[in-house]
């Protein structure tokens, strides 16, 4: 479904006023997202992997150095097909509140996204309500702009835009932040249930504990560049069949695995990185 081939990425870095370096915020990185499965993109922040989705998206700061190939059901994914291909086949749940309309009400907004996405105004405002109500946002949340949802209702609402746009790729970028355990899952769920209707399905998250429940196959970066990239079984026991060291690290630290002491031998290097799980 989804290719990428050594994309590497640059932003400028302003060291003065007068003075601009750039920056490499991804390094040569190189997957592959295929249909029908949960792709989990892990790891902490400033590792890269909102700038991955950004640059499949095209949506990118102007000023931004892209190098490398993404391709899109065999075509290259370029920047005339991303705008083409954008909130159609291709759909973005946002880690950002601030990409709803402050001046537009939940329902009409998700709405909006369905009549982008190709539907009738009619099929659109059903469209609506249905994926509003399946992420339990009651009819005084459909009714309420953006400034007065909660942060988990406003992330509920973005993953319910996504959704009405019936899009072949879904990424997901912290989809769960700020998100009570019930709704945690049932977003969780609703991207497992999108990969079993064949669609393709990139969870960006922080947190691999929740992500691999769900996941298929899992992605470990840090510091721009991919680690490793192994399925989701290979997170179990002492995780022997990992070949990163730094990979094992993070499923060994986890609150259920006991903060091994074989984690702690190879732990990351910053407080950062080290509450990535």
């Amino acid at each position: 479904m989804l290719t990428i081939d050594r994309l590497s990425l640059q932003l400028p870095l302003y060291v003065s006023w007068w003075k601009r370096e750039w920056a490499t915020c991804l390094n040569e990185c190189s997957l592959k997202f295929s249909a029908g499965e949960v792709h989990a993109v892990v790891g902490a922040s400033g590792a890269g992997k909102s700038l991955l989705a950004y640059a499949v998206m095209g949506l990118l700061p102007t000023p931004a150095r892209l190098s490398g190939q993404i391709g899109y059901k065999g075509e290259p994914l370029n920047a005339s097909r991303q705008r083409k291909l954008r909130g159609r086949e291709l759909a973005l749940i946002p880690q950002s509140l601030n990409a709803l309309d402050p001046l537009a009400r939940t329902k009409r907004q998700v709405a909006w996204a369905a009549q982008r996405a190709g539907h009738s105004s009619r099929h659109a405002r059903h469209a609506a309500q249905r994926a509003l109500d399946h992420y339990q946002l009651d009819a005084r949340a459909q009714q309420a702009y953006s400034h007065e949802l909660s942060g988990g209702m406003a992330r509920r609402v973005l993953a319910a835009m996504a959704h009405v746009s019936q899009a072949q790729l879904v990424i997901a970028d912290e989809p769960t932040v700020g998100l009570d355990p019930l709704h945690r899952q049932r977003v969780l769920d609703a991207l497992r249930g999108l990969a079993d209707q064949g669609k393709t399905v990139i969870l960006i998250t922080h947190d691999l504990r929740h992500a691999l429940p769900i996941a298929d196959r899992v992605t470990i970066m840090r510091n721009g560049q991919q680690v490793e990239t192994a399925p989701a079984r290979a997170f179990q026991d002492s995780g022997a069949s990992l070949t990163n060291t730094y990979s094992q690290a993070l499923w060994l630290a986890l609150p259920d695995n006991g903060f091994s002491s074989h984690a702690v031998s190879h732990a990351p290097q910053t407080e950062q990185e080290a509450t990535v799980a």
